[in-house]
């Protein structure tokens, strides 16, 4: 079996090809260290709405790493790790409801490639990003290794302390996820046995939960915008008559987002170290100084 890393232009900006097999995935370092593709036997798994320019703006497509928070913050004000932070006046994305959503990396420029080439037959590539903002006052350094096998996409992500204080953990990533050859309204959502968070109408949890069993329903018509507390099973998945993409969550990955936008052919399983609003609730596990917390997800398209 045959693996390589290649540089390779996508869309006009310089890329990473990781290829191992029959699996092909594409990173952008100069975009977010954004996955732009994942591709087996030439069928694309990853949708890319509004291409790399939505990327640059700081708008979720494709692979990206959503960090230092996942989701989104309830309120411009939030104490973590007994540090106060306002946000107030400063540059940060937020939703239709004005909250801070989906962190400070989405499409920065920042990232440093620091390893790739392919061994035993899997290709690696391992980069990473420093940290120190007044949005997030807690300095780490964040470094994403990604392995290609022939059958499965691995991405480890690491958070490092640099200074002196504890870093909240509380990042997640959000694969826009289609099926090629089948439309969405035929696809399956297989989902472990869970607990479902209940949310408000922002998004934000309130602190109820349900237990919800395994499923295996069609996707039809619904739609998702849901937070759920992963079980012992962390293996989450859309299907469909011969193809399927598969996301398996490690056990520092605690909590997914499902999201299946209206009208849209792509959906979302988004894993996540950290339940939505975990800053302003005082929940995010934390990292000291001189140690290091690492969170593994899978894909596995078929």
């Amino acid at each position: 079996m045959s693996a390589a890393v290649v540089e390779r232009p996508f869309r006009g900006e310089p890329a990473l090809e990781l290829g191992a097999g029959e699996l092909r995935a594409t990173f952008v370092p100069g975009i977010g260290m954004t996955g732009v593709s994942l591709r087996r036997r030439g069928r694309e798994y990853l949708a890319l709405p509004g291409g790399l320019d939505a990327v640059r703006a700081g708008h979720t497509a494709g692979l990206p790493l959503l960090a230092p928070w996942a989701n989104r913050l309830d309120g411009l004000r939030y104490r973590a790790a007994g540090v106060a932070v306002d946000l107030r006046g400063l540059p940060l994305h937020t939703d239709e409801a004005g909250l801070p959503i989906h962190g400070l990396l989405v499409g920065d420029p920042g990232w440093t490639v620091t390893r790739s080439g392919a061994t035993g037959g899997v290709a690696r590539v391992a980069a990473s990003v420093d940290v120190d903002a007044p949005a997030f006052p807690f300095p780490h350094r964040i470094e994403v290794a990604i392995a290609v096998h022939d059958d499965r996409l691995v991405v480890d992500t690491t958070v490092v302390p640099t200074g002196r204080r504890r870093v909240p953990v509380a990042f997640g990533w959000h694969p826009y996820l289609r099926l090629p050859g089948a439309p969405r309204s035929q696809w399956r959502l297989r989902l472990p046995a869970r607990r479902h968070l209940a949310l408000d109408g922002r998004g934000i949890p309130t602190g109820a939960s349900d237990p919800a069993p395994a499923e295996a329903e069609p996707v039809g018509r619904r739609t998702f915008d849901d937070l759920y507390a992963l079980g012992r099973v962390r293996r989450l998945a859309f299907a469909a008559d011969g193809t399927a993409i598969e996301l398996r969550a490690g056990p520092t990955y605690p909590y997914a987002q499902v999201w299946v936008p209206r009208g849209r052919p792509f959906a979302a399983l988004e894993p996540m170290t950290a339940p939505t609003d975990a800053l302003g609730r005082g929940d995010a596990p934390l990292v000291a100084p001189g140690d290091a917390f690492t969170a593994r997800f899978e894909l596995v398209p078929t």
